[in-house]
């Protein structure tokens, strides 16, 4: 062979093994993303999944207290209203940003702020105390209310991981050609610092 072919096959050579490196730079980054952002994804489900288990926890408790308590038909209805407009709302996580996650935060925050009411007017009700039932309702209510702040939790820190990830140079540049963008982090409520006021 002449000199020519083999500068030729060198050049060749290094340029395929040039592209074969970029090419599994860019698919080790890329799968890295879709792995990050689909555990971001996962929590925000688990989320979801326990604010769905407090709703279906609600009719019961409802149901429960309407059968003691025949003059808190507001207090009732107000629960009744929350639940429903909490459960109307959906976010598809493809559409997760900082609207939509502080209207969901909103109405789930509504919804607890009802409870809260119903729970104090149960303090009135001496018998609805004694309720095996309502004790039972109530207890399950107060391990939601724990499963989903863990879940909150565990949300912001995969987001953090995620949003970390997507963040560092020059993995940004792989995730801005293929529109991975940092997610919103689940904040607490204005106001969730200050302790809620409970009358009797």
């Amino acid at each position: 062979m002449k000199k020519g072919h083999w500068i030729l096959i060198i050049v060749l050579g290094a340029i395929v093994v040039i592209a074969a490196g970029i090419y599994s730079w860019v698919k080790g980054n890329y799968n890295g993303l879709v792995e990050r952002s689909q555990e971001v994804a996962a929590q925000w489900a688990n989320v979801e999944n326990q604010y769905q288990r407090r709703a279906d926890l609600i009719p019961n408790l409802v149901a429960t207290v309407k059968g003691y308590a025949t003059h808190e038909k507001a207090t009732l209805e107000g629960v009744i209203d929350a639940r429903a407009r909490a459960t109307q709302v959906r976010i598809d996580f493809n559409d997760l940003n900082e609207e939509t996650l502080a209207k969901y935060a909103q109405v789930q925050g509504e919804l607890s702020s009802a409870l809260s009411r119903l729970m104090a007017v149960s303090e009135a009700y001496p018998d609805l105390k004694a309720n095996r039932n309502f004790t039972d309702l109530q207890t399950q209510l107060e391990g939601t209310e724990n499963r989903i702040a863990t879940e909150r939790r565990r949300y912001n820190d995969a987001v953090q991981a995620y949003n970390v990830y997507v963040q560092q140079f020059p993995r940004n540049l792989i995730a801005g050609m293929f529109g991975f963008t940092p997610k919103t982090f689940f904040a607490a409520e204005a106001g969730a610092e200050k302790a809620p006021k409970v009358e009797f």
